[in-house]
């Protein structure tokens, strides 16, 4: 069985990112923003207000300190600053939880920590010692240093595939800053291929193995809610 998970609450102040209303009733978890490179206080709020309100499931979606850069410009920080900026970003949007009577689901990292943390064994080494706080899983890519760092945890391991960004044949996940477009319908044949078959297509056309617990579609890719619904709907019976 599979999730469909989606990197929410990103808009800020007056700012609107992505439609997340139109896009959750495809979704079952929610990756929320806390604040470092998207989201504020009463973003947050209403995100984990409408997540209830379709009854999906919420993680915190934390970033390096970088807002200007939406957080996909990597940064130098020392494993002990690093840890103590997941932290503080989980803290927030657990208070935001509690209030409506719902649980931390787990943590999945925003855009460049998220790269760097599958190549960089002291990166998700820092992430993991803020996790353990929480006790949640930490949601990253299979084959990655994600997986061999965070799948060591007690609280578990989230392998997750994303439908709108491209892989390269190595395997690595390519991040843009700005997403593209894509295809509803071939985003959706190959998140099935990857549910059923393990097995994902690169950028240059070749197959990969692919393991996935759940698939990824961006709030901010052009099309999203047209994208999620038909992930949801070509991934309905293997859905969990």
């Amino acid at each position: 069985m599979v999730a469909i998970n989606c990197d929410m609450g990103e808009a800020y102040s007056i700012y609107r990112c992505g439609d997340d209303e139109g896009i959750m009733p495809y979704i079952t978890v929610a990756n929320v923003a806390c604040g470092y490179h998207a989201s504020d206080p009463v973003v947050m709020r209403k995100t984990v207000a409408l997540a209830k309100q379709y009854g999906v499931k919420v993680g915190a979606h934390p970033s390096f300190p970088d807002r200007d850069g939406f957080g996909r410009r990597e940064m130098k920080l020392e494993r002990h600053e690093l840890t103590a900026a997941v932290l503080y970003q989980v803290g927030a949007l657990a208070a935001f939880l509690k209030a409506q009577a719902m649980p931390l689901n787990h943590i999945k990292p925003h855009g460049a920590l998220y790269g760097l943390a599958s190549r960089d064994e002291e990166v998700a080494e820092a992430i993991a010692d803020a996790a353990d706080v929480f006790g949640v899983p930490l949601m990253g890519m299979a084959n990655t240093m994600h997986e061999q760092v965070w799948g060591k945890r007690d609280a578990g391991f989230i392998a997750e595939y994303y439908t709108d960004l491209d892989y390269r044949a190595d395997g690595s996940l390519i991040i843009t800053r700005e997403h593209a477009a894509y295809d509803p319908v071939v985003a959706a044949e190959r998140a099935v291929r990857v549910v059923t078959d393990g097995v994902a297509t690169s950028v240059d056309g070749t197959d990969l193995p692919m393991r996935a617990d759940c698939i990824c579609v961006h709030s901010d890719t052009p099309g999203a809610v047209d994208l999620a619904k038909a992930v949801h709907a070509a991934l309905q019976p293997h859905l969990s």
